[in-house]
Order: C-alpha cells, then sequence, then structure tokens
C-alpha cells in the first residue's frame, strides 16, 4: 500500500460483517433528530461524510441498501442490522454513521439538525457550551 492509498478512517457493523475505509477527508459529525433518523436508530443518528469515490467498502454479500425516501438511501448490515450509510440520490457525498469508525476518529459534532422533530422524550443537549441555536436557521444548533 502506498503512502497516498492509507486510509484516513476505517470501521465496520457490529458483527464486523461489513467493513469499510475512507481514503480522503471526512466532515466533522452532524447531528440528526429528524424522525427517519429516530425511527431508524431509535434515537438521534450522527453521520461523518465522505466523497463516494474515498469510501470503499470490502467485498461481501452483507451490505444492503434501502430506499427511505425519493431523495435518500441507506446502507447497513444484513446480519447484526446496523446503521452504516446515508446516502441522498444527488450522490454528492456519502454520510457515515459516527459510531460504526475506529477510533480515535478526531471528529467534533459541528451541527444538530431537525430540532424542530425530536422526540419528546428527550432535550437536546450539546457536547459543550459552545454550541448555541442559530437566528437565522431555527431549530439548528451549530457549534460556532
Amino acid at each position: 500500500m502506498t503512502r497516498s492509498d492509507e486510509p484516513r478512517a476505517t470501521g465496520s457493523c457490529l458483527c464486523g460483517s461489513v467493513t469499510f475505509s475512507v481514503h480522503g477527508p471526512l466532515r466533522d459529525v452532524i447531528v440528526c433528530h429528524c424522525r427517519m433518523c429516530r425511527r431508524l436508530s431509535s434515537h438521534a443518528s450522527a453521520f461523518s461524510a465522505c466523497a463516494p469515490g474515498d469510501l470503499r467498502v470490502a467485498p461481501g454479500r452483507n451490505l444492503r441498501w434501502y430506499r427511505s425516501s425519493p431523495s435518500a438511501r441507506r446502507g447497513f448490515c444484513s446480519k447484526c442490522g446496523a446503521q452504516l450509510f446515508w446516502e441522498p440520490a444527488h450522490g454528492g457525498h456519502i454520510s457515515i454513521s459516527a459510531g460504526s469508525l475506529d477510533e480515535p476518529t478526531h471528529l467534533k459534532i459541528i451541527e444538530q439538525i431537525f430540532l424542530d422533530a425530536k422526540g419528546d422524550y428527550y432535550d437536546v443537549v450539546t457536547a459543550a457550551t459552545d454550541a448555541h441555536l442559530q437566528p437565522d436557521r431555527p431549530g439548528i444548533a451549530k457549534k460556532t
């Protein structure tokens, strides 16, 4: 493996049947509180992202895709059910479940979205006191 081909990050599902590597920059983490993410993960979902060409999934038969809406599909392990990827139909990036990444990730939560759709059973608590609601984007908490 050449130095330029070394992965920036690696990860897997819970059972290890789906493994992947990222060979380019990763976006910091965005936490989504929308109803679809809450239904899929049983709570808010946290995702990093990369360019589609930078993601390499190891060959195997356990990665499955589910078209969750006309605008996106979600990748998961068919063996353990772990949520791994979210890919918008425009194909400009692919989101990677932050919890599936091997540590250290060196990533930080930079934004929380769809706060107005969050579950009624919890309050949004930011990872640090330097995150706040943005007045120009109601319902979105963003680290500044």
